[in-house]
C-alpha cells in the first residue's frame, strides 16, 4: 500500500515538474562570448575597490620599494578577469564585438537595419 502511494506520488511529480534532461535549456545570453564578458564585468565590479587600493600603493613613489613590490605581488594574485581592461563592449543582439554604438549597445549592422525599417524612434536615414 505504501509503495504504491510513493509510486503514485513520483508519477504525479514527474508530470507536474518535467525532468531537466528532457527540455532544452536556453540561456539569456546570445553566445558564450557574451556570457564570458558578463562574468568579467561582475568580477571587475567585485574587485574594483581592492584593485584601486593596491594600485594606489604600487604607483606611490614616496613609499618604500619593498611595499610597492608587495603590492605588485598582490595585484598579480587577483583574478585576471577582474581587470576592467578585459571588458569588451558587445552588441546585445548579435554579440558582435566591433562597430558597437555605445549609446544603443547595438552593432552598426543591426543599428542600420533598425533605422532603415523605422524600428528605432527618433532615428532616420539622412536624406538630402
Amino acid at each position: 500500500m505504501a509503495a504504491s502511494a510513493i509510486g503514485w506520488a513520483l508519477r504525479t511529480a514527474r508530470q507536474v515538474l518535467p525532468s531537466p534532461c528532457t527540455r532544452q535549456v536556453r540561456s539569456y545570453y546570445v553566445d558564450w562570448r557574451m556570457l564570458r564578458d558578463v562574468k568579467r564585468r561582475k568580477l571587475a565590479y567585485e574587485y574594483a575597490d581592492e584593485r584601486l587600493r593596491i594600485n594606489a600603493i604600487r604607483k606611490n613613489t614616496i613609499l618604500p620599494k619593498e611595499l610597492q613590490e608587495v603590492a605588485d605581488k598582490e595585484i598579480a594574485d587577483l583574478p585576471r578577469d577582474s581587470c576592467p581592461v578585459r571588458i569588451r563592449n558587445r552588441c546585445v543582439l548579435t554579440s558582435r564585438p566591433r562597430g558597437v554604438k555605445r549609446r544603443w549597445r547595438l552593432s552598426r549592422i543591426v543599428f542600420r537595419h533598425f533605422a532603415d525599417h523605422a524600428q528605432m524612434s527618433g532615428i532616420q536615414r539622412a536624406m538630402w
